[in-house]
C-alpha cells in the first residue's frame, strides 16, 4: 500500500540529502543524463574502486550509452581504464554507424511518401535526438517512428512494399481493419525497422488523439541540412511522456529525453498543458516533468513546478519509480501494480478504471490467432487479452 502522504512528503524532501546512499554507478548515470553535467562531481564519482563493468551494463540497460560516452569524454583520461574507454569508443562507433544508416533511410522513406502524397510526421528517433541533444546519434533507438493517418495505412503499406520492406502485420489483418500496436515493416537482410502510428494505435493516450491537430501544429527539424516534418514541440513532449508512462518509466533514457527537450527548447507551457489536456494526459505529463526535475535537475517555470509538486499521486508514483530505478536489480512489475499505475495515471477512480478497462480489452497483434488474423472476430481477441496479460506478467514477476 502507498505510504501516508506526510511520510511520503518527508521522504521526498530528504531525497537530495540521501543521494550518496544510492549506488555510485547510478549516480554517474544521473549525472551523465542531466541537461547540465557537473564535470567535477562526475570525476569524484569515478575515483578509486569504481565498478566500471556495472556502469557499462546499466548504461546499456537504460539506453544512455551515447550520453555516458559523451560526458565521460570530458574527464581526464587517467580516470577511466583503457579497456573501458575502448568499450565506449566501440559502442559509440557502432551506434553512430547504425544511426547514420537509419537517418539515411528516414530520408528515403520520407521522399517515397512525398511522391505518393502521403503526409507523415517523424517522432522519436533521430528527430527527437536532434531536438534534445543537437545530434541524431546521441539517442539509442532501434527503429524509425512515423505518424500517419489511419485512412492512409493501406497506401503506406504498398509504398513500403515498393521499398522492399516486409510487413510484420499480415496484410489480411490490415485489410480486415484490425489495429495492431503499431504497423511495423522490416527490410530483409538488414536491421532496418520502420513503425507507423495512427490515431487508432495510440492506445495509451487516455482519450482519443485528434490526428488532424498534430498535422496542423507540425514543425520541422533540420537533420543533416534537410527539413524533416515532425510533431510540434508540445505534442512531442506529451507523446514521449505517454510513451514513458506506457513502459512505467523503466529506462533512464526516456526521462533524459524529457529533461533535455524542455531544457534545450523552452516549450509554450500553456500550449503544452492544453495539448496534454486534449488527450487526458495531464497527470502523465506532470509525472514526466517531476521525474526530469527530481532525477536530472531539469528546471521548470515556477507555476509549472507548483502544479507538478501539488499532485500527491504524482509524488507517490515518482518516489516509487525513482526508488525502483536506483535499485541494482529491479524486480519486474506485477500485474496488480501495473493496473494500479494505469488507474492513477488517468486521475480519478472512475476515469482511471475506464482507462484500465479500455487498455485491457484493446487487442493488439499479440492477441491475434496466428494464421487467422483476418478472420477471428475482434471481440474474441478482446476477451482473451486480459488472460494473456495476466499470464505474461505473472511469469515476469515470479522470475
Amino acid at each position: 500500500m502507498p505510504a501516508p502522504v506526510s511520510m511520503e512528503n518527508s521522504l521526498l524532501q530528504t531525497m537530495p540529502k540521501q543521494k550518496h546512499r544510492q549506488p555510485t554507478e547510478w549516480q554517474v548515470l544521473l549525472e551523465c543524463g542531466a541537461p547540465s553535467t557537473n564535470v567535477d562531481r562526475l570525476a569524484d564519482l569515478v575515483q578509486n574502486s569504481f565498478n566500471w563493468p556495472n556502469l557499462l551494463r546499466r548504461a546499456e540497460d537504460h539506453g544512455v550509452v551515447p550520453l555516458v560516452a559523451e560526458r565521460l569524454a570530458n574527464l581526464d583520461p587517467a580516470l577511466i581504464p583503457l579497456e573501458v574507454r575502448a568499450r565506449f569508443r566501440e559502442s559509440r562507433r557502432a551506434y553512430t554507424a547504425c544511426n547514420l544508416q537509419m537517418t539515411a533511410e528516414l530520408f528515403h522513406v520520407l521522399e517515397r511518401f512525398a511522391e505518393t502524397g502521403i503526409e507523415t510526421l517523424a517522432t522519436k528517433g533521430p528527430a527527437l535526438s536532434v531536438r534534445c541533444y543537437g545530434d541524431p546519434g546521441m539517442r539509442q533507438y532501434s527503429d524509425l517512428d512515423l505518424v500517419i493517418r489511419e485512412k492512409d495505412i493501406r497506401r503506406a503499406t504498398q509504398a513500403m512494399l515498393d521499398l522492399t520492406y516486409e510487413p510484420r502485420v499480415p496484410l489480411t489483418a490490415i485489410d480486415a481493419k484490425k489495429i495492431p500496436g503499431e504497423y511495423a515493416f522490416r527490410k530483409p537482410g538488414t536491421h532496418l525497422l520502420v513503425e507507423f502510428h495512427t490515431e487508432r494505435t495510440f492506445r495509451y493516450h487516455p482519450r482519443p488523439l485528434h490526428i488532424e491537430k498534430l498535422f496542423e501544429r507540425r514543425a520541422f527539424v533540420s537533420i543533416d541540412g534537410r527539413d524533416v516534418p515532425t510533431l510540434s514541440l508540445e505534442d512531442e513532449l506529451a507523446l514521449i511522456c505517454v510513451h514513458g508512462a506506457k513502459h512505467f518509466w523503466e529506462r533512464l533514457m526516456w526521462i533524459a529525453d524529457v529533461a533535455a527537450l524542455i531544457s534545450r527548447q523552452a516549450p509554450d507551457w500553456d500550449r503544452a498543458m492544453a495539448t496534454a489536456c486534449e488527450v487526458g494526459a495531464e497527470r502523465i505529463l506532470r509525472l514526466g516533468l517531476r521525474l526530469a526535475s527530481d532525477l536530472l535537475g531539469a528546471e521548470l517555470p515556477t507555476q509549472v513546478e507548483a502544479s507538478v509538486r501539488s499532485d500527491r499521486a504524482v509524488s507517490r508514483l515518482a518516489a516509487q519509480i525513482e526508488s525502483r530505478l536506483a535499485s541494482r536489480e529491479p524486480r519486474s512489475i506485477g500485474i496488480l501494480q501495473r493496473a494500479a499505475f494505469r488507474v492513477r495515471m488517468r486521475g480519478g477512480l472512475l476515469a482511471g478504471a475506464a482507462y484500465l478497462l479500455r487498455l485491457s480489452l484493446s487487442p493488439t497483434e499479440e492477441d491475434w490467432t496466428p494464421g487467422n488474423e483476418g478472420n477471428r472476430p475482434v471481440f474474441l481477441d478482446a476477451i482473451s487479452r486480459p488472460l494473456r496479460l495476466a499470464r505474461k506478467h505473472r511469469r515476469r514477476s515470479s522470475s
